[in-house]
């Protein structure tokens, strides 16, 4: 066997709200393998996310191969599109959702953790924030702001969390994003300035790599996950038909589950992936390959 052991390993994972996303797979498969998980979660989501778990309502998805419920070791706020909490403007932080949390900025999540474990506490650090208020217009329609806030939360987001949680993370850590492949092809319906910020994202992840490689000794690569219907995508508006596409036309037919992302990137952010730096890894059912659609038709197999 070669297992992944991540024991005695530390992982933050922003992103998660609810149980159905990549976050959360991600997450589940990171305790899975020994690490302690936790998670940073948007301020207006998190009372929400909070009562589900204490109530029980998520504890099916909590279940772990052992038969044990997960649990989160810390789960704080966070708000991605501020670096610190005076970036935020006055009337948000008065926001009803906002005012009792704390400090939801990076910078302010940053001190949270390291207020509450200490310098070098981090070994995983997982990325897996996106948003853009305008994806449902074309890019050409996309106004000037709806195109610098998709990129603000989608992709600079992660320049920011490495410049802040650099610092805190052991040697031999791993940052870990989730991209998607508009990002070097044209989909239609993916708008707002999204295909952009996914590129940007890409592009930082190699750049990240070597500046955080040399700075700090950590590992940054990102997951280009094919579509998946979570709530979070939803926004997007055409999710079922990109999956259907997908469904049809990917060289493997099963839709993707949220599961082979959270694999793919609990293996990524372990020992077994040392060697692996600056790269973006396709988890899609191989449709980034694809060149020709086949109208969801079967290819005949040919000898």
């Amino acid at each position: 066997m070669l297992p992944i052991d991540l024991s005695g390993k530390r992982a933050l994972v922003a992103g998660v709200a609810d149980d159905n996303g990549f976050g959360w797979a991600i997450a589940k498969h990171l305790i899975q393998a020994g690490a302690t998980v936790c998670v940073a979660t948007w301020p207006p989501a998190l009372n929400i996310f909070l009562n589900l778990l204490e109530r029980g309502k998520l504890d099916a998805s909590r279940r772990l191969a052992d038969g044990s419920l997960l649990s989160f070791e810390k789960i704080y706020p966070l708000d991605a599109v501020f670096d610190a909490l005076e970036d935020a403007p006055a009337e948000l932080r008065e926001n009803k959702r906002y005012k009792d949390v704390g400090d939801f900025s990076i910078t302010g999540l940053a001190d949270r953790v390291r207020s509450d474990f200490g310098e070098g506490s981090v070994d995983i650090l997982v990325h897996s924030l996106a948003n853009g208020p305008e994806v449902k217009k074309a890019l050409i329609d996309t106004s000037r702001a709806g195109y610098l806030a998709a990129v603000s939360a989608s992709a600079y987001s992660l320049v920011s969390m490495v410049r802040a949680f650099g610092p805190l993370m052991r040697r031999g850590g791993a940052v870990a994003s989730l991209t998607y492949m508009a990002s070097e092809r044209a989909i239609p319906g993916y708008g707002g300035g999204m295909s952009s910020a996914k590129a940007a994202l890409e592009s930082d992840t190699r750049v990240l790599a070597f500046e955080a490689g040399r700075r700090y000794g950590i590992r940054v690569n990102t997951v280009s996950a094919g579509p998946y219907a979570s709530r979070a995508a939803s926004a997007i508006g055409i999710i079922d038909d990109m999956v259907t596409y997908c469904e049809g036309n990917a060289p493997l037919t099963e839709r993707l589950e949220a599961t082979e992302v959270g694999a793919a990137t609990a293996f990524l952010c372990s020992p077994l992936a040392s060697g692996i730096t600056g790269a973006t890894i396709y988890v899609d059912k191989g449709i980034h390959a694809m060149g020709m659609a086949v109208d969801g038709g079967t290819v005949p197999a040919r000898s």
